[in-house]
């Protein structure tokens, strides 16, 4: 455990390395603040001793009591400000580069979660995502704020306080650092035990965020069908497995907070035992005395503040083991060394024109145990309209999201163009290829902002497109047109009109291959005659995969593939199928009667 900490924590040295000046500078002022903190209790001892008559330092013999007292108390005022100034400075520069440690640390495990296949989505709830993303960042912000830098200013104080001590009277010394030991020793103990408590209480609170965040994503179906109830128990389970974590780790931040005291307590009683019998056989001044039970104070200081942030260094520590696991998870779907860039690809590869696809002996399975498609092996030549059909589970989405290379298949290999698309960037990939998904995700932000995406399209060209396009009464509707601000997932428009938005962004991109699964499945009867003049125009000269439930949209194919368990069973026109009167034939006329879809 102790080497993976040091390799995530050595990991986040590059992160910090930009902000290497004002690092410096906190380190640099480390020395002066211990010192600054360190001279008081002896300004102050030298005070009594003046009082008593007492032997005090050399730069004070010779001095008047009032004399003295005034350099002393001016002394101490200054030795007050000048920590208390030092101070200041050194905790908004910790706080800036904490600030910006995490920032960059976000924008990374931002970056690295969009980078990170749907496989691994699949198997992870957004909440616990969420969690790494906002809660852990914050944690480890708020360790290296308060608690790293602190604990190194801590350590500096401590080796100058007790080399002080020593220098002052070396037997009185020893025994406050004797009385270390147990307190380092108990603190070492209860670090481990902390740890694996504090690991369950972040795992806790990201499934507490995973089951929040999915009551409200179906809150509509949570009120239909009056489940309020049993989820409230659900969350209520959920919420106790959270506090019974948290409860696990008060014991052992309660009990290091006490275990200081006690042991600050038992040396300042040795301290006095000792120091006063010193000072009754005239061994030691009442000064030197007051002197080491101020320091006896300032020495557990550390340890006290130490133990206060206990919480803070081992939730960060915490924090960075998940977020390092995070970082570490590898990348499935990436551009392969030796990807041919967009000069290594002839014209045919590189345009908008119609593209050849071809699935090749392609296996797939989302888990071991279930296949999802077996040897699959289709051409589809440039131009062509195919149309896959089949049952639920037959495979159809999966043979968009493997050819989009969201997936990558266990066994075989998809051709564009005759060029294997592991061989192709992701960025070229993806912008040959216009996807239409039954579910149109859109962003909060403008209509014109959905419609371009990451494309540079103009105003001028954004508003003669959706002209072509037929959304000019879509967005006659709306209160501000291109620029009307959509809530959050598309809320204040229909499923239809999403639909239709996302139909034209696809149009806007001129892909090669247009895939469109039940791209107007939730449009009204009219909204669909107007969009399919501008779906004509589109499919022309392009290769298209259209995964539909509707006849008259497969009819309308070249060719229909049919796919039962992840197999191709049949192919040919419509006619060609229904005179066959195998699966397809079956479907047709089950949809005819009402009873099915295809």
């Amino acid at each position: 455990m102790a080497s993976r900490d040091r390799q995530r924590l050595l990991r986040l040295l590059p992160y910090l390395g930009r902000d290497r000046r004002r690092l410096t500078l906190t380190l640099v002022l480390l020395l002066p603040v211990a010192l600054a903190a360190a001279v008081q209790p002896l300004l102050v001892g030298q005070a009594i001793a003046v009082l008593r008559r007492e032997p005090t330092m050399p730069w004070l013999a010779g001095l008047a009591v009032p004399q003295a007292l005034q350099l002393l108390v001016l002394l101490l005022l200054c030795a007050v400000l000048l920590r208390l100034g030092l101070q200041g400075i050194q905790t908004f520069n910790v706080q800036a580069v904490g600030q910006r440690l995490t920032a960059r640390i976000r924008d990374d495990l931002f970056a690295h979660a969009m980078a990170l296949s749907l496989r691994f989505h699949d198997r992870t709830p957004v909440g616990k995502l969420l969690t790494r993303l906002t809660s852990d960042v914050d944690a480890l912000a708020e360790v290296f704020g308060s608690g790293a830098v602190g604990v190194l200013g801590d350590l500096v104080t401590l080796i100058v306080i007790a080399a002080t001590m020593v220098t002052i009277e070396w037997r009185l010394g020893l025994l406050l650092l004797v009385a270390q030991v147990p307190v380092t020793l108990g603190i070492i103990w209860l670090q481990g035990r902390y740890r694996k408590a504090n690991y369950r209480v972040r795992e806790e609170l990201s499934q507490l965020n995973a089951d929040l965040q999915e009551n409200l994503q179906g809150l509509e179906v949570v009120q239909m069908f009056r489940r309020e109830s049993r989820n409230s128990e659900r969350f209520a389970t959920t919420t106790g497995a959270y506090r019974r974590a948290v409860t696990g780790t008060i014991l052992y931040d309660s009990a290091i907070s006490a275990f200081i005291e006690w042991v600050a307590l038992v040396a300042v009683a040795l301290v006095l035992a000792l120091g006063g019998s010193m000072v009754t056989a005239g061994a030691m001044g009442l000064g030197t005395l007051t002197t080491f039970i101020l320091y006896s104070q300032r020495l557990f200081d550390p340890l006290r503040q130490l133990a206060e942030r206990f919480t803070q260094i081992q939730g960060g520590l915490t924090a960075v083991e998940r977020i390092g696991e995070l970082l570490e998870e590898p990348i499935e779907i990436a551009d392969r060394t030796g990807s041919l860039n967009p000069v290594q690809l002839n014209p045919a590869q590189a345009s908008s024109q119609a593209a050849e696809v071809v699935f090749d002996s392609v296996s797939f399975a989302y888990r071991p145990d279930e296949p999802i498609l077996q040897d699959f092996s289709i051409r589809i030549a440039p131009g062509e309209h195919v149309a896959l059909v089949g049952p639920t589970g037959s495979g159809k989405t999966t043979v968009i999201r493997l050819l989009c290379r969201l997936y990558e298949p266990q066994q075989g290999r998809i051709l564009l163009d005759g060029v294997d698309i592991r061989d192709l960037p992701l960025a070229s990939l993806r912008q040959r290829l216009g996807v239409v998904l039954q579910d149109t995700f859109l962003f909060s932000g403008t209509v014109a902002d959905n419609l371009r995406l990451d494309a540079p399209i103009s105003r001028d060209e954004l508003e003669r497109t959706c002209a072509e396009l037929g959304l000019n009464p879509l967005l006659d509707r709306l209160s501000d047109g291109l620029a009307t601000e959509l809530r959050e997932r598309g809320g204040n428009l229909s499923s239809g009109e999403k639909q239709l938005l996302g139909v034209a962004r696809v149009a806007m991109r001129n892909p090669s291959v247009l895939v469109m699964d039940e791209a107007t499945a939730f449009m009204d009867p009219s909204t669909e005659a107007t969009l399919q003049r501008d779906l004509d125009t589109l499919l022309s000269g392009r290769t298209a995969i259209v995964i539909a439930h509707r006849l008259a949209t497969v009819e309308a194919a070249d060719r229909i593939l049919v796919l039962q368990r992840g197999r191709l069973v049949e192919q040919g026109s419509h006619r060609q199928l229904r005179a066959a009167g195998g699966l397809y034939a079956r479907l047709a006329e089950l949809q005819e009667r009402g009873l099915a879809s295809l």
